[in-house]
């Protein structure tokens, strides 16, 4: 195994192979010129730039936020906060060639909440510094989503998220009742043993991990204190989201693999977003130790991202899940939305002395008992 220095070196690594050519070329408002476009249907271009955006920094949001402020990691992030700013500002400038599409379609909604998870997870780097100009765009970006109905799944939550951020960032016109809906919705759509159902019905996939999960922990973080009835939920929010990461780190293979199973599958090892977060807020379960899951986690990034086609020659991502597969992309899928892949590296948001970057390497559950190694039982939460 590799060390932990070389883990986080490897992470990082990763993180600005798939960052910055979306970046780059968006901070300098060349997105759309530049990123090309492989979807099934032909509207995608109306929707790619956004979920390309909106998703990498729901991912980077805390290393922005929290990564070192010196040497040359320091350095790389300070390079990195000052990209996602102007790229943020070329987003939503009236006046920018890049400036995205907030209103047309129903898409919108889900990517203008993932760019509303990434202002809540980094609120100074993606928010407080920015200037009172690129924050009226922001704004008006955000809300122009409300013309958008969210289908009765987990689309509910993109109508949450983004008034969660509106009212984080001050704007008095955000709306309680879309953040109620979708709590009380997803309480009556709770299914047990840390899973929830996709709307009223049990779907097969990793959607409790791209989005139910760490949406619905980080609404309750940020506006949970509005209410009594949302501070209620968030003891039994968190013990689900527990639950669901001890499942989530059984299904890594000891070979670092996990089953293909379910819609996205073109969002890579974005499927361990929950998982990764649980591990940025230091709440593994009890017999999960933080570097267990690095290993883990590295070793799926490893699978997948080294994977031949993964990238175009221009460095941007391939539809597929291990390489270039685009008969796994659903219709509505394209370039931009394989970049919530970027959410497995949220615990770049913790510090490098940290357990989960400093302990020694260790094996995740699968590779314990396919070895023959200590193995403790597994049991549901209820």
């Amino acid at each position: 195994m590799t060390t932990h220095a070389d883990d986080r070196d490897y992470w990082l690594q990763t993180m600005q192979r798939i960052a910055k050519p979306v970046l780059e070329a968006l901070s300098q408002r060349k997105l759309k010129e530049r990123m090309p476009v492989e979807a099934k249907l032909d509207d995608r271009e109306l929707y790619t730039y956004l979920e390309a955006y909106g998703r990498l920094l729901a991912g980077i949001a805390p290393w922005l936020e929290h990564g070192p402020t010196t040497g040359a990691e320091g350095e790389l992030r300070g390079e990195y906060v000052r990209l996602a700013q102007l790229a943020m500002d070329a987003a939503t400038d009236p006046q920018s060639p890049d400036r995205m599409n907030f209103s047309e379609g129903y898409q919108p909604i889900v990517d203008a909440a993932f760019l509303a998870h990434a202002i809540l997870r980094a609120t100074t780097a993606l928010w407080s510094e920015l200037d009172d100009r690129v924050k009226a765009n922001v704004k008006e970006a955000l809300r122009a989503t409300r013309s958008r109905k969210p289908w009765f799944n987990n689309w509910l939550l993109f109508a949450a998220m983004i008034e969660a951020a509106l009212c984080v960032i001050g704007d008095d016109t955000w709306d309680p009742m879309r953040i109620d809906y979708a709590l009380k919705q997803h309480e009556q759509w709770y299914l047990g043993d840390g899973m929830y159902g996709d709307g009223p019905h049990y779907h097969a996939d990793y959607y409790n991990s791209f989005v139910i999960q760490p949406m619905l922990l980080d609404l309750l973080e940020a506006v949970g204190d509005r209410y009594p009835e949302w501070a209620g939920l968030r003891e039994r929010v968190h013990g689900r989201a527990v639950r669901y990461a001890a499942v989530q780190e059984r299904s890594i293979s000891p070979e670092g693999t996990f089953p293909v199973v379910g819609r996205s599958l073109a969002y890579r090892f974005g499927a361990f977003q929950l998982l990764a977060q649980m591990a940025l807020c230091e709440q593994l379960p009890d017999d999960v130790t933080p570097a267990q899951v690095r290993c883990a986690l590295t070793a799926v990034m490893r699978r997948m991202i080294e994977a031949p086609g993964t990238f175009d020659a221009g460095g941007w991502l391939t539809i597929g899940f291990c390489g270039h597969q685009p008969e796994i992309g659903e219709p509505y899928i394209s370039t931009g939305s394989l970049y919530l892949c970027a959410t497995v590296f949220l615990p770049l948001g913790l510090s490098a002395d940290c357990p989960f970057w400093q302990n020694e390497a260790a094996d995740w559950t699968s590779r314990k008992a396919w070895s023959g190694g200590y193995t403790p039982a597994d049991h549901a939460l209820e």
